[in-house]
């Protein structure tokens, strides 16, 4: 019984719910937004040295600030578990199946 509940919606037993995944994927663009501030500030030949391009605030402080806090929200899509009432629910969904199977069984 339970196997035909998790087969009918395979998802619904994994431990991410859409919120999860949605956060997930704030976390991973302001990761790869962190990242692409970073890129740059190389010079044309070897003899050419643009400190005001390589020593960018953008670059020491606003990037590595915007990795770090994706990171932070990555972890927090990964940690958030369901809130107290949608676990209530699904415990009540899954009493309602046990009973109604269980009646028709007998």
């Amino acid at each position: 019984m339970l196997k035909e509940r998790i087969m009918k919606n395979p998802i619904e037993h994994f431990g991410f719910d859409p919120k999860n995944y949605k956060w997930l994927f704030i976390g991973l663009a302001i990761n790869v937004l962190g990242y692409i501030l970073m890129i740059g500030g190389g010079a044309e030949t070897l003899n050419e040295f643009k400190e005001e391009e390589l020593f960018s605030p953008i670059r020491i402080t606003l990037s590595p600030m915007l990795i770090i806090a994706g990171y932070v929200i990555i972890l927090f899509s990964i940690m958030k578990g369901q809130s107290s009432k949608e676990n209530l629910l699904n415990e009540n969904k899954l009493k309602e199946e046990i009973s109604s199977t269980s009646k028709k069984s007998k």
